[in-house]
């Protein structure tokens, strides 16, 4: 079962670009304790499906308990998307806020091979 709920692409023929951008992500640093905050935005071509996004932010607000990476959580994010939905392409960046005086941005995509 995907773990982000979904509905069908009204407009599944036609190539179009969704963003969706969570101001408000948080996670757990596994090594210190402390929570991680940053913006994570996702931008896809859905397929047959679009993310559902009242399921997207309650899958998202699980990380908040969740002790895990930046590079992980963004590269996990991505592939929980991917299975979701399928879409054609697909980009998750987080930007991370300033921790020891330093920011961090993490980009993963994905693009599904062309179909004949």
């Amino acid at each position: 079962m995907p773990l982000v709920e979904t509905f069908p692409n009204q407009f599944p023929a036609r190539d179009y670009e969704i963003e969706i951008t969570c101001p408000e992500f948080t996670a757990v640093c596994p090594k210190t304790g402390q929570p991680d905050f940053g913006v994570i935005t996702i931008t896809y071509t859905p397929g047959a499906t679009c993310l559902e996004l009242k399921s997207l932010k309650l899958y998202l607000f699980a990380f908040r308990d969740r002790g895990i990476f930046y590079e992980h959580s963004i590269n996990t994010i991505l592939d929980d998307l991917v299975a979701s939905c399928q879409p054609r392409r697909i980009k998750v960046v987080g930007h991370f806020n300033p921790r020891g005086g330093m920011t961090s941005r993490i980009t993963a995509s994905h693009e599904a091979p062309p179909t004949a």
